[in-house]
């Protein structure tokens, strides 16, 4: 079987610099894909920033941690804090969050995606993985269904789970954050070695360092991972190597046609 690679730049719109650092990793690296936060400021500017990369896929970056809802505070008043503002605590939305808020909302940020996009998102993930936890994760794989899109797997188990609902998933995902940028050019050649035949994500966070970036603390390190993932020599290693890069959009098929 082949080997396939998705490389999804996650937080899309976060901030203009990261949106722009994304956008870069596609036109002069290997990013393929990247996941958009629809609920935060300037989604206009951030569509209109996409149509310049047309090969490029977009997701979903569900968000229920950060920024306000999309949905009024008042149908979601167990996911706000008083000033109407998502709880930045993930286990406690996770845990406290009532279940059709939470689709609800997932179900809202998937419209307003469309109608800014004007087309569904290639697939589904979530700020923080929130999907791991399984209140999240069951709203996730509804809106998923209904759509009918892949959705990130954080493991063998969640994979299954989203196939058993007759959706798309790639075979594993790598990458993290930390105090230093995770994808070096060093990490991301030896990765490339490792790389098992099937479907592979690739998670990675690069953008431009801005001042609105201080709502993350994953900051000066996006620059970091945005150099290595254009990295020549990166690309020439991955070509190489045999591996097909794609973004969720070609999911289903080379799934099937792994068949």
């Amino acid at each position: 079987m082949a080997k396939y690679l998705i490389v999804n730049a996650d937080d899309f719109n976060l901030t203009e610099g990261v949106t722009r650092g994304i956008l870069d990793g596609h036109r002069h690296g290997i990013i393929t894909s990247t996941t958009v936060m629809v609920n935060l400021p300037g989604l206009t500017r951030t569509r209109d920033l996409a149509r310049e990369a047309s090969g490029l896929g977009l997701g979903l970056h569900v968000n229920l941690t950060l920024g306000a809802p999309v949905l009024p505070v008042d149908a979601v008043p167990s996911l706000v804090d008083g000033a109407g503002h998502f709880v930045r605590d993930r286990t406690r939305v996770g845990e406290s969050g009532a279940m059709l808020e939470i689709r609800a909302e997932i179900a809202a940020q998937a419209r307003r995606f469309e109608e800014v996009f004007g087309r569904r998102p290639t697939h589904l993930d979530t700020h923080y993985h929130m999907h791991r936890l399984p209140r999240v994760l069951a709203a996730v794989l509804d809106v998923a269904g209904e759509l009918g899109v892949p959705v990130r797997a954080l493991s063998p188990e969640m994979a299954a789970l989203i196939r058993g609902r007759g959706l798309s998933a790639a075979d594993r995902v790598a990458g993290e954050v930390g105090p230093t940028a995770y994808w070096t050019t060093e990490r991301l050649r030896e990765f490339i070695c490792r790389m098992e035949e099937g479907v592979t994500e690739l998670m990675c966070h690069p953008g431009y360092t801005d001042e609105a970036l201080s709502v993350s603390s994953y900051n000066a390190q996006r620059e970091d991972e945005l150099r290595a993932l254009c990295d020549p020599e990166v690309r020439a290693t991955f070509a190489a190597a045999g591996v097909q890069l794609i973004h969720y959009g070609a999911l289903a098929a080379v799934s099937a046609g792994s068949k």
